[in-house]
């Protein structure tokens, strides 16, 4: 049993991989100050969930975009004698044609991975997380590099922190774009904006990288993961043929059954 482990800023997400399939996913908030100890519990409650014990594990997948914390999965593997791969620049076997490797989250030359696997390329992969990533992938597979943007919960959060008046609220899509009192109107400009930037950011990203490689417009595919895939209103976006909120986790399938010679993810290329 394969267990991948996707450390986010905001979550820690984990799902375990035999018979080439991927089984139930679990999350778990991050907390950057966790020991070892608490790491190990961690991952022990959340495989109990599904009636599984760390014991089962014959390997770990990771990738983190949180050092601390990679570093307390990685103690627990060398602790229980599990072997690990952790998913960076030096291990994901794809080209990167960036100016430098190193500083790209390793999360997103995992899903440039996934996307060419499972998908084909060229792609653009939208993951929606605490930021808003969008990766590019050439035909032949290669990271090509992308965009930033604060992510909707980020946006949200910074509203009500940062404001004497507005309040949280539930994020919700509103019936109309012009609302008629505060939460209404919060709503509006969180869920419509953002799918306003998500549609023209991609849009754009789309063009320039049919352009850069010599590729027709609807050539290009759009692939939306991350936390927020799920949701409802992520159906309306834009130019996103493909929705797999768990492409990450199947990426470092792909990784490990390539790098290390386990079994392949059932559906990779």
């Amino acid at each position: 049993m394969l267990l991948v482990v996707d450390i986010g800023n905001s979550n820690i997400t984990l799902g375990t991989v035999a018979g080439g399939s991927l089984g139930a996913v679990r999350r778990a908030g991050t907390h950057r100050s966790t020991t070892a100890d608490e790491m190990e519990l961690l991952l022990m409650g959340l495989l109990r969930l599904d009636g599984l014990a760390l014991e089962g594990v014959n390997a770990v997948s990771l990738v983190s975009v949180v050092p601390t914390q990679a570093a307390m999965v990685e103690a627990v593997a060398d602790r229980r004698g599990i072997p690990i791969l952790v998913a960076g620049a030096g291990t994901v076997p794809i080209a990167q044609r960036v100016d430098r490797p190193g500083e790209v989250g390793p999360d997103r030359i995992v899903n440039a991975l996934a996307a060419q696997r499972l998908y084909g390329a060229p792609a653009v992969v939208v993951d929606m997380g605490t930021a808003t990533t969008f990766d590019c992938v050439g035909p032949d597979g290669a990271f090509m590099g992308g965009a930033i943007a604060p992510g909707l919960k980020l946006g949200l959060e910074a509203l009500a922190s940062n404001t004497a008046r507005l309040p949280r609220i539930e994020l919700r899509t509103p019936d109309r774009a012009i609302g008629r009192d505060t939460v209404s109107a919060m709503q509006s400009g969180t869920v419509f904006g953002y799918q306003a930037l998500v549609n023209g950011l991609l849009a754009r990203i789309r063009r320039e990288l049919a352009d850069m490689t010599g590729v027709a417009l609807d050539q290009v595919q759009g692939i939306l993961t991350g936390g927020l895939a799920a949701e409802p209103w992520a159906r309306d976006l834009e130019g996103v043929g493909i929705i797999d909120p768990e492409l990450t986790l199947k990426g470092l399938a792909i990784l490990y059954a390539e790098v290390a010679g386990g079994e392949p993810l059932a559906g990779g290329r």
